[in-house]
């Protein structure tokens, strides 16, 4: 019986660009194109179906836009992974995807190979940018929204040391350099972002950052 791979759902407007995509990511084993869809409303009605583990979305579609897609299956499918395909080029839909759930970012104009390691980055859960760009993107979306008053004490249900590790993952601090700053096993770091994840009830290390940052447990402007 054949393995299994990550199932993937393409969705974008033009069909010469999915086919592109589909041939980079079957081409490199170990992951399943399950789908395509040509807008937003599509793509929601195609994850249901599909149940895909990762969705490559594309943003700009006559038929419905893929932030409000993005909205809505992470709302209805917590364990569907959104990559969102953008030029970094308008920033206020980089802020609507982080806000609407998104797990990650690829040019799509990216080298095939960082097309792949995109898809498998984020399946495994794990942020797709380096943690200190991840940290600066976030960093300028919160700028433009109302600052948060910081927290008292670490938020409720988090131990000191989990909220420790909340911080330097927000400061954009690897598992190896939180290691390191805490003197403790990276190990150790990875089971606190682990028990970050669950009781926070967030999907991965980019929204985690997120969090942090509209808690005002670190300022999203650097004093």
């Amino acid at each position: 019986m054949r393995r299994v791979g990550i199932r993937v759902l393409l969705v974008d407007d033009q069909p010469i660009v999915r086919t592109g995509f589909r041939t980079v990511l079957t081409a490199a084993g170990g992951i399943d194109v399950v789908g395509e869809a040509g807008d937003g409303p599509a793509a929601v009605t195609a994850v249901a179906s599909y149940r895909p583990d990762v969705v490559l979305m594309d943003v700009r579609m006559p038929g419905g836009d893929g932030l409000t897609a993005t909205e809505q299956i992470t709302a209805t499918h917590p364990d569907t992974r959104v990559l969102v395909v953008t030029t970094f080029d308008v920033d206020d839909y980089v802020r609507r995807a982080l806000r609407g759930g998104a797990s990650g970012f690829v040019l799509k104009d990216s080298d095939p190979e960082d097309l792949v390691r995109a898809v498998r980055t984020v399946h495994a859960g794990e942020s797709l940018l380096a943690p200190s760009v991840t940290t600066r993107l976030v960093r300028d979306w919160v700028a433009h929204e109302p600052a948060p008053e910081p927290p008292a004490g670490p938020p409720e249900g988090l131990t000191a040391r989990e909220h420790d590790v909340l911080v330097l993952v927000a400061r954009g601090l690897s598992n190896a350099e939180i290691a390191a700053e805490m003197v403790v096993a990276e190990s150790t770091v990875k089971t606190h972002v682990a028990h970050l994840l669950r009781k926070l009830d967030r999907r991965d290390r980019v929204q985690l950052v997120v969090h942090a940052f509209e808690c005002g447990l670190v300022p999203a402007r650097p004093s």
